[in-house]
């Protein structure tokens, strides 16, 4: 195989924007052939807008017995993307699924279960990992620049949000549709992120406020505690109910601190570790010599392009998988964690009891009374988001 045959699943917001860079050939050695949503409305756009070759179907399963793909993304609504990505493996194809890899961890581990014995290459959309400054800030880490980690603090409140988002689709922002709010949404890069350069906490006590900004079930502001194993913690403070909001993502350990804000990698570094000047000096008021540093970082950020030609790359050549699909629990892991400690009111270790979660998430279903206009979903611009 030369080209790999590619099908969108699901071709609302992100879907559409994943179909038009695939039908503009952006992806090299890929080949956009198939959509499937089951809006007709959607398909008259993909119709209008993707080319007359495109084939087109209102229901996944067709399109995977289809012969039509060697390969899809989904981009649905949470809950769906486990059994879909689980019923595209059993097809003998290749996947890739956007964030967040599911709804609740028990769901999620059974999709990766399948996608390892399907010997199929499984992606997930987490793009913000070909963000060079994320990378270098992942390579100090991992390398012991910054000596072990003692702190770890992300305000992420740049996620800005109006009503009429929320308005713009019957799922979005409820417990049966979308399965959370901010952490299940707009949080799993950031989440990823945390785990992916830091690693995963211990234990987490969290505060999730349900429609404290916004007219909706779901939180829309967390502020959360996080320990590790050494002893390190973490606070994470996001919202989509303030403007202009902050994104600064500060780790402190024993050479120092770095700090990622605007686009910048700062390295305030200590010539010698905090623990060595803590146990040497002797002159009582002090501290160790420090540099800041600005880190040069080099590369550009290739986004969902890049993710999607990373997938492409690992399905024709072995191409190493920057963002594997197994991974995606990891991230969902922590956020889970976050609403189960913020519904039991306690904290909640790591790994947590998936049956309780998925009790208490049901409970939210069931018990919900929150109704919306029965109003066509729009399909929303996502340029410049995540």
């Amino acid at each position: 195989m030369d080209k790999v045959r590619i099908g969108v699943v699901g071709i609302g917001n992100m879907g559409s924007a994943h179909a038009k860079y695939l039908a503009a050939g952006d992806v090299p050695n890929a080949e956009l052939t198939a959509v499937c949503d089951i809006n007709p409305k959607r398909l008259e756009w993909a119709r209008d807008n993707l080319g007359e070759h495109i084939k087109l179907f209102e229901n996944a399963e067709t399109l995977f017995e289809s012969k039509a793909v060697d390969a899809v993304i989904i981009a649905t609504p949470h809950y769906d993307h486990p059994p879909l990505a689980i019923s595209a493996f059993k097809r003998g194809l290749h996947v890739l699924i956007e964030k967040p890899a599911g709804v609740y961890t028990k769901q999620v581990r059974e999709m990766n279960e399948v996608a390892e014995k399907s010997g199929k290459v499984f992606g997930i959309m987490y793009n913000q990992r070909t963000n060079p400054v994320y990378q270098k800030l992942r390579d100090l880490i991992k390398s012991g620049e910054l000596g072990e980690i003692k702190r770890i603090n992300w305000i992420i409140t740049n996620w800005y949000r109006s009503q009429s988002y929320y308005d713009s689709g019957g799922w979005r922002a409820t417990w049966a549709g979308e399965g959370g709010g901010v952490l299940i949404n707009q949080c799993p890069h950031n989440l990823d992120l945390w785990q992916w350069i830091c690693g995963m906490p211990r234990r987490v006590r969290a505060f999730c406020h349900y429609g404290k900004y916004h007219d909706i079930e779901v939180e829309d502001d967390v502020t959360a505690y996080m320990e590790y194993e050494n002893g390190a913690t973490g606070v994470f403070i996001t919202t989509t109910g303030e403007a202009p909001g902050t994104n600064r993502f500060e780790i402190a350990g024993d050479r120092g601190k770095i700090v990622v804000e605007e686009g910048k990698l700062t390295f305030w570094r200590l010539r010698v570790s905090e623990r060595q000047f803590n146990r040497e000096y002797k002159g009582g008021f002090g501290s160790p010599e420090c540099w800041k540093c600005e880190i040069p970082v080099h590369g550009v950020e290739t986004a969902h392009r890049g993710i999607t030609t990373n997938w492409v790359n690992a399905i024709l050549k072995g191409t190493p998988l920057l963002a594997p699909g197994i991974e995606g629990i990891y991230g969902l892991t922590i956020s889970n964690a976050m609403h189960l400690s913020s519904w039991l009111d306690d904290w909640v270790e790591i790994p947590f009891d998936e049956d309780l979660f998925y009790q208490k998430l049901k409970e939210r279903i069931d018990s919900s009374k929150f109704k919306k206009d029965k109003k066509e979903d729009k399909v929303l611009d996502v340029e410049g988001t995540y």
